[in-house]
């Protein structure tokens, strides 16, 4: 029986631990209300001590009170200073602790101190200290409402001896004073406990909506599918990671999958996810406390590389990035093969604040994907000329006059077989007043940036088709098409348009487009492609074999011809693997009963090596450069004045 009514006692007079965000708003607001409670005891216990000043002992009446007032100065001034801490729960625990302790001693020491003022006053004054001692006990119990623990202890402190004295005195008003005081106090500590249940759980449910905030801030700056950063906390890491810079090397490196569409739109957006969620692993695997990895969207992802190494050093930390993506990798469906390129970019040489390090960045990656595709490429001097180049162009190809500036070349397709030409392929040049000769590789890219392809696209045509109209029937028009021109449909109505008025039979042109562009939205391409063919046009697949179509999706494609690019026929007659290529895709357009143009041959051997496998339809400058169209017309019909360049 003792026992549990002792444990009872030392619960409700104890601080328990535990719950740390307790503590803390405990400590908070005590320290704000103590100035208040100690304000009370002093104000309460100076006007008792000038009551019996008259009548009491000097060291009852003024010394004691003194004595208070600098103890309780002290305790103000100590929690004062700390109302703008914020503790740990231990020591928030710990000095919660100390106040019951301080608690208990004054509550007993002031009770002790107005009690003993009884015998010297009369009965006026005698009700006076019970009033002190009910109104004061009153006061600490309500500042300490969010401590039950101390206003249990003050509760009894104060109220054990007022009590025993007032109910000894035999006075019945005096008695019927020390019961009012004890249900009042009791009263008092039953709402100190509900209100502490409410303020425990305002507390516990300001931490759970804290904890909620936290992990949605977390959310906000995770990337849901692969875990990694995303771009939001990419660009914040980054903005705090140069600021902090100074002068050390900052690096980003922006990194974007090769082949990831084709798989995506193959095997579906699970598989792609899927793939996704294993280069995020990879490429966290290569990280470290340096290195910080996130995901930019889609199939891009950045690294922000702190205290860069060498130029060197960081770009074989850009080659080990691929490497490890060229690993195939083994899904539960299927196993799948890609690549990655990464540009980077380097603080301070060649970078001046983090949106320009970025900027920077994805420009190299762009270059990369141009010119050396599944590798590291570092900005340099190089590209800012070439930024300025291409700023310029920019700048006259807006204000060009495309009629008057730009011209078509023609590049003989020959059949080796009979040494006649089946066809020209026709190839954009610019000449502006402002820049001079621009070559397409230049100008192209910036119309597809600025939205101007397909009005080029419209006047190259068109030029074209004239030319080709002049030519005997037998002589064939090979066109490109960029990806913005069969990716909408308004483009292609226009460019239907222009051929069906241009007067020449629709199955004398060939279409020439790219694996990227088919790539670029499959869907819309196929449609595009039909459209075409349904016109009368070839559609021939340019580049063939070094995009990432498979060969399901070519299949779908009403293809009537295939281009062998050029980089598989450079040195045909020295390169085995190259031999073996063409050899394999020489008998796959045989397969798919599709025609097939060699591109790229500028030597007798590499000519001799295309014979020997079979190849009939080639197109390079060992027969002829680009040239205009009036000296094309020496390849039209006699085959004896098909001649080599040179």
């Amino acid at each position: 029986m003792l026992i549990p009514l002792y444990s009872r006692i030392k619960h409700l007079v104890s601080v328990p631990g535990g719950n740390d965000d307790l503590l803390k708003a405990q400590f908070e607001v005590f320290s704000n209300q103590v100035p208040l409670m100690y304000c009370i005891v002093l104000i309460n216990s100076w006007v008792l001590a000038i009551t019996f000043y008259a009548t009491a002992p000097l060291w009852l009446s003024i010394y004691v009170p003194v004595g208070f007032s600098v103890v309780c100065g002290a305790r103000i001034a100590s929690w004062w200073r700390s109302r703008h801490i914020v503790p740990t729960a231990e020591s928030a625990r710990k000095a919660l602790m100390r106040t019951n302790g301080f608690a208990f001693l004054l509550c007993v020491i002031l009770t002790s101190w107005a009690t003993s003022l009884y015998p010297y006053g009369d009965a006026y004054m005698q009700g006076n200290i019970a009033f002190f001692i009910a109104i004061t006990g009153v006061g600490v119990i309500v500042c300490l409402q969010q401590m039950p623990s101390a206003a249990f202890i003050a509760a009894f402190a104060i109220n054990a001896a007022f009590i025993a004295c007032f109910c000894l005195s035999g006075i019945t008003s005096f008695v019927g004073m020390a019961v009012n005081s004890l249900l009042v106090s009791i009263a008092m500590l039953m709402v100190v406990r509900v209100q502490f249940r409410y303020f425990s759980g305002a507390v516990s449910a300001r931490s759970r909506l804290e904890a909620v905030n936290m992990e949605n801030a977390r959310l906000a700056k995770i990337d849901s599918l692969t875990g990694l950063a995303n771009r939001r906390q990419f660009f914040a890491h980054l903005e705090e990671t140069f600021s902090k810079a100074e002068s050390r090397r900052l690096a980003v490196g922006v990194l974007d999958l090769d082949g990831f569409k084709p798989i995506n739109d193959l095997y579906g957006h699970m598989v792609g996810d899927e793939l996704l969620v294993e280069v995020g692993l990879r490429l966290a695997a290569l990280a470290d406390e340096t290195i910080h990895v996130s995901r930019l969207g889609g199939d891009e992802f950045a690294l922000t590389v702190m205290d860069c190494p060498g130029d060197d050093e960081l770009l074989a930390l850009g080659e080990r990035v691929c490497a490890a993506l060229r690993i195939p990798f083994n899904l539960a469906d299927a196993t799948v093969q890609i690549s990655g390129s990464i540009g980077f970019a380097v603080f301070p040489e060649l970078a001046c604040s983090a949106k320009q390090l970025y900027e920077r960045a994805d420009y190299a990656l762009y270059q990369s994907k141009r010119s050396s595709r599944g590798h590291a490429l570092l900005f340099s001097d190089f590209h800012i000329v070439e930024i300025e180049k291409n700023v310029q162009i920019e700048q006259a190809l807006s204000q060009a006059d495309l009629e008057a500036e730009m011209t078509v070349v023609f590049q003989p397709i020959i059949d080796v077989q009979t040494q006649q030409t089946r066809a020209f392929e026709a190839l954009a040049r610019w000449t502006s007043p402002e820049v001079g000769n621009v070559s397409p590789g230049l100008f192209i890219p910036v119309a597809e940036r600025i939205g101007l392809v397909n009005t080029l696209t419209c006047v190259l045509l068109r030029k074209a088709l004239t030319a080709a109209a002049s030519w005997p029937e037998n002589i064939g028009l090979s066109f490109n098409l960029s990806t913005h021109d069969i990716s909408s449909s308004d483009s292609i109505a226009i460019i239907v348009g222009i051929i069906m008025s241009s007067g020449v039979d629709p199955r004398r042109l060939d279409l020439e487009i790219t694996e990227t562009a088919v790539m670029y939205d499959f869907n819309q391409a196929k449609a595009g492609i039909e459209i075409f063919k349904r016109l009368g046009c070839g559609i021939a697949l340019d580049d063939f074999g070094t995009g990432y179509s498979n060969l399901s999706q070519l299949h779908a494609l009403p293809l009537t011809k295939i281009k062998i690019d050029r980089s598989f026929v450079t040195d045909l007659d020295q390169n085995p693997a190259s031999y073996k290529i063409v050899k394999s895709l020489l008998a796959l357009s045989s397969d798919m009963g599709l025609g097939c143009v060699i591109e790229g041959v500028e030597t007798k051997q590499e000519l001799a090596a295309v014979k020997q496998l079979g190849g009939r339809l080639v197109q390079g400058y060992y027969f002829s450069p680009p040239v205009s169209q009036i000296e094309a017309e020496k390849f039209l019909p006699d085959p004896s004045r098909v001649q080599k360049a040179g």
